[in-house]
């Protein structure tokens, strides 16, 4: 029998052990995705944290963290943006699932943020599809080239974690459901920044939101 859903603390502790365990080439995978746990998981699902990551074929969340079938509700679009169906899909998996941590998980080398840092330094024609992500992410990476020297490649890193706190600040600025869940239900929404190269997570902004909840 299940017991009861972990806190904010103890999702990230488990995050963190299982991106230790897949830097140190010390991985579970094949346990966790053992036959018996896909036939324990096709009744129910039972998650411990969403992500919220960019859909880059080098960054898979379960990989990146060591977790197997239903740990991880893992939601993935390039460029790691909360356009209104990803703050709908996080809303559903924290009410859903009563869960307590939210990771927001960009990565280097993001070919959406590259892309935007490229528009803005020489805008171009595109599809009004593309032209959707590039909106949601220039806000947030412009400051940084804006403010930068050496052009793009040395913008990539501030820009990478510039936009992820940009979209932190969207999910809460988009769902009066996030914001009431961190400030009374126990919610953390976090940053996260992984190294294609080394396969390191750094984790930041993972302090509890200070919402003042007497206004």
């Amino acid at each position: 029998m299940q017991g009861p859903q972990l806190d904010a603390e103890q999702a990230l502790a488990r995050l963190r052990a299982g991106n230790r365990r897949f830097v140190d080439h010390v991985v579970s995978l094949e346990a966790l995705l053992s036959h018996a746990r896909r036939d324990e998981h096709a009744r129910a699902q039972r998650p411990f944290a969403v992500v919220l990551g960019c859909s880059d074929s080098r960054a898979p969340a379960e990989f990146v963290f060591d977790q197997g079938l239903g740990d991880l509700f893992v939601i993935r679009v390039a460029g790691n943006i909360a356009a209104p169906s990803q703050v709908g899909s996080v809303e559903f998996a924290v009410e859903q699932f009563q869960l307590r941590l939210v990771v927001v998980l960009g990565h280097s080398n993001c070919g959406a943020v590259r892309a935007t840092l490229a528009h803005l330094q020489a805008p171009a024609e595109t599809s009004p599809a593309l032209r959707a992500i590039v909106d949601r992410i220039a806000p947030g990476v412009g400051p940084v080239l804006a403010d930068g020297d050496g052009g793009e490649d040395a913008c990539m890193p501030r820009a990478i974690r510039a936009n992820v706190r940009a979209t932190i600040a969207h999910l809460r600025a988009q769902s009066d459901y996030l914001r009431y869940a961190e400030a009374q239900g126990g919610l953390r929404i976090v940053g996260a920044d992984y190294d294609l190269a080394s396969g390191a997570v750094d984790f930041f902004e993972t302090e509890a939101h200070p919402w003042n909840t007497t206004s």
